[in-house]
């Protein structure tokens, strides 16, 4: 009786090597966790200077009426909204933390890194405020002094939060994934824009 040989069977190709290695990283993670610990030490050392030389709902001119310092307390949220609901900002916050944290783990993109950073150190040191400062715990009053026009008042966190925002945005319409599509680790499904085949990810 004579054995009958396997079919043929081509080899597996080998994954492609992801394009642009230099934008990856397994470090991204901890570029993150820098980014967010600058913002808070930036955020809150800021308002630390604005409590100690700002009197309470003066206006200092810096570009005319288009930038200014002027100290309150804002029990609500950007433009004073939702000023009676201190405890909810407090939650979202939380939230938004727990939702940062669980992508900056699985990022291995530098520019993500980056973004996630400025959006997980400005959710945290809010977070901070609203738990630690008066009128007591969880319904703090967060510290702002930064008056653009007569628009609104922020502070270093808002700046952080928006500017991540944007990056987000503009990661997310370029294609640009959390990793790299070879990458088989546990942030393979994590990415708002993991799309393996996208070709715009090796153009950021």
């Amino acid at each position: 009786m004579t054995e009958q040989s396997e079919p043929d069977r081509k080899p597996e190709p080998e994954p492609e090597p992801s394009r642009h290695p230099g934008r990856w990283t397994a470090a991204a993670p901890w570029i993150a966790v820098a980014v967010a610990i600058a913002v808070i030490a930036a955020d809150q050392l800021t308002k630390l200077w604005a409590e100690q030389s700002l009197e309470p709902g003066v206006r200092t001119p810096l570009l005319g009426d288009l930038l200014g310092l002027q100290l309150v307390y804002n029990p609500g949220a950007a433009f004073s909204l939702g000023t009676g609901s201190t405890w909810v900002f407090t939650i979202l916050a939380g939230v938004g933390i727990v939702v940062a944290a669980w992508f900056v783990r699985r990022t291995r993109s530098r520019a993500w890194a980056i973004c996630l950073g400025l959006l997980l150190g400005g959710a945290i040191t809010h977070f901070l405020d609203r738990l630690l400062r008066e009128p007591g715990f969880g319904q703090g009053h967060v510290v702002d002094f930064i008056a653009y026009a007569h628009w609104f008042i922020g502070n270093v966190a808002d700046i952080a939060i928006f500017g991540g925002a944007v990056l987000v945005v503009l990661l997310v319409v370029r294609g640009v994934p959390l990793r790299p599509a070879n990458d088989a680790g546990p942030a393979k499904d994590a990415g708002p824009a993991d799309n393996p085949g996208h070709e715009a990810s090796d153009r950021f």
